[in-house]
């Protein structure tokens, strides 16, 4: 059992990683600045001494770091608030960390900051394949810019005081409509996701723990989270030009499928994300993916990911959690 510091807690991913961290015989104390049912400690990890008290009360041995602000928070937060809470907060508690010897530090990245300008843009002749070795990374934004930094405060913190950490850059996984693309309804556009870059809500938190069992062996790792890709690198020049064929000769009934629901396959995919580096070292793998969504529509089934369109994405708020 180990007395585990949470931040997000009251946030989409917090409502299921607590009860599954909880499960595994750990307890959890949530930090969060929504209160929750289950947050504990209302407030920011970019308040040193909310940490250091939170540290001190609850005798936390060990720190899941999955409170940020995120993409959507551009609209009303500034590059000062991005970096105060993504860049701060995470420092104050890796520093706090360290001075209470703890061994495992997991932290909630993105794989938004692993898309430059030019792969956001998709202008090239195939699809990227976007693994833990691209680059050189060049964040598009203050999402990306202060997420990357944060995730250099882990590798710091590692090497220097020899705190493990273990760095999650998870896809997508919200449930509410995508604020960028309106072509698509929403289910259609997040059951075409599982292709490529989403997971659902349920994987991300197992991916969690599965990163909590593996840190203090692993030491320092950096992984991307994502639905396993049905496709290989050499398709990437296909997916760009002619994707549903593509999909469709994995899938031979797909477009019988996605007929019958009025659903539409992608014309062209620009870039694949893998997931595979989570599997060997964390011995992770997303239980659902895009054959998971198509065995639903063969069966008239719930749909096996969350979509909720009236879902408000939580940015009302300060410290929104990571999605």
């Amino acid at each position: 059992m180990t007395r585990i510091l949470l931040t997000g807690s009251s946030g989409w991913l917090g409502r299921f990683l607590v009860p599954r961290l909880r499960a595994a015989g750990h307890v959890v104390i949530g930090l969060d600045v929504a209160p929750g049912a289950n947050t504990q400690i209302v407030g920011s990890a970019s308040n040193s001494s909310i940490v250091e008290r939170a540290f001190s009360v609850h005798g936390i041995e060990a720190v899941v770091h999955a409170g940020a602000l995120h993409k959507p928070d551009m609209m009303y937060a500034s590059a000062q608030d991005f970096l105060d809470v993504n860049v701060t907060g995470t420092l104050n508690l890796l520093n706090t960390a360290v001075r209470a010897n703890h061994d495992r530090f997991v932290f909630t990245s993105t794989t938004s900051l692993m898309i430059s300008d030019t792969i956001h843009r998709e202008h090239g002749t195939s699809a990227i394949w976007v693994d833990e070795e691209l680059g050189p990374l060049a964040p598009r934004n203050i999402y990306g810019v202060t997420k990357l930094a944060a995730e250099g405060l882990c590798r710091m913190h590692y090497l220097e005081h020899g705190l493990n950490c273990v760095v999650l850059r998870t896809g997508r996984f919200f449930r509410e409509e995508d604020d960028t693309s309106r072509e698509l309804a929403g289910p259609n556009l997040k059951a075409n996701e599982f292709l490529n870059r989403r997971l659902t809500v349920e994987d991300a938190a197992e991916a969690h723990l599965a990163a909590f069992n593996h840190a203090s062996t692993i030491g320092f790792g950096t992984f991307i989270i994502c639905a396993p890709t049905p496709f290989s690198r050499s398709d990437a020049n296909e997916l760009k030009r002619d994707a549903a064929s593509v999909v469709t000769r994995y899938f031979p009934d797909v477009q019988k499928l996605y007929a019958q629901r009025g659903w539409r396959l992608p014309a062209t995919i620009g870039r694949v994300y893998d997931g595979s580096r989570a599997e060997r070292a964390l011995g992770f793998r997303c239980a659902t993916d895009f054959g998971r969504v198509l065995d639903a529509l063969r069966t008239g089934g719930d749909l096996p990911f969350a979509y909720n369109p009236a879902t408000i994405s939580q940015t009302a708020r300060p410290d929104a959690e990571c999605l």
